[in-house]
């Protein structure tokens, strides 16, 4: 498998124009895999960036849909050529556990912004990955958007591995930091009543400081909506923000809630003008960034 993803990623970072490039990874990748030297594979892994750049990459639908098929839900249009180059140099290291976890571990220990980025955004594509677990809740602690998105958004590793506390704790820091809730992988799977909790908690205390409400929030109540639940898809109408009243009736139309459905008639053209769940909800989500730029 690691070879079918090594030769993927090569494909994916061909270019006549980035030839100097092509040649100085490769050369590496050689040395590193037969060499296995810490201090080589550190020196690549930080020279990379003269070589490579944080540019996206070109790809087709096929090669999208071979990446799921390596690796389910890999979604390599969000990567660019530099995390690909340090996705392969990584790829490159002998595969045995002991001294990998020994030169992996130093490298997260030292690495700057954009090199923790490019480790947490590999984390799906890594070996002993049921080990790294640790690792990956560990980096959650950041207060660095560009670190805690490699880890949070458009990776598969958290849906997969985290335990539901921890998996809450990324949902509710995503909140906190208002990064678009849309591009969390297994969002929808992974709802849990305590998630739903503690999304309602956080929104009756942005009401109470008189703040807004990150609208996607409500799409972690859609399955357990009550009462309790309807009350609050009820104020978040009231507040006339057509992003707030959107999310609040797609939330509805998704509840099981018989009692709430009957409002959905009174809503009846904007309800009828919603996309399908998953496209309206990134069509909120997008939205809502957008309006905070």
């Amino acid at each position: 498998m690691q070879n079918q993803l090594a030769s993927f990623l090569s494909q994916l970072l061909e270019s006549p124009a980035n030839q100097k490039g092509l040649d100085w990874l490769q050369k590496q990748i050689e040395k590193i895999n037969n060499e296995g030297t810490p201090s080589k594979f550190f020196l690549a892994f930080s020279q990379a960036s003269r070589y490579f750049k944080k540019e996206k990459l070109e790809h087709s639908v096929d090669q999208i849909h071979q990446a799921g098929e390596l690796v389910p839900a890999f979604q390599p249009q969000f990567w660019d050529q530099l995390q690909v180059a340090r996705t392969l140099l990584m790829l490159s290291y002998p595969q045995v556990k002991d001294p990998w976890f020994t030169t992996m571990n130093q490298l997260f220990e030292t690495a700057d912004m954009h090199e923790h980025q490019s480790l947490f955004a590999a984390l799906p594509l890594m070996p002993f990955q049921e080990d790294l677990i640790p690792r990956a809740i560990d980096g959650l602690r950041t207060n660095i958007s560009l670190v805690f998105d490699a880890i949070a958004l458009n990776n598969p590793f958290p849906a997969k591995y985290f335990p539901e506390a921890n998996w809450n704790q990324m949902v509710l820091k995503a909140i906190f930091m208002q990064r678009p809730l849309y591009r969390i992988q297994g969002l929808e799977e992974r709802r849990n009543p305590a998630l739903a909790a503690i999304a309602r908690d956080f929104a009756h205390e942005r009401w109470a400081a008189g703040r807004e409400v990150m609208p996607e929030i409500w799409r972690l109540v859609a399955p357990f909506v009550n009462e309790e639940y309807f009350e609050d898809l009820k104020k978040a109408l009231s507040t006339k923000d057509n992003l707030q009243e959107n999310a609040a009736l797609l939330t509805i139309r998704e509840s099981a809630y018989s009692p709430a459905k009957k409002v959905l008639d009174a809503y009846s053209t904007q309800v009828a003008k919603l996309d399908m769940d998953a496209i309206a909800w990134e069509s909120i989500g997008t939205e809502f960034q957008r309006t905070r730029v």
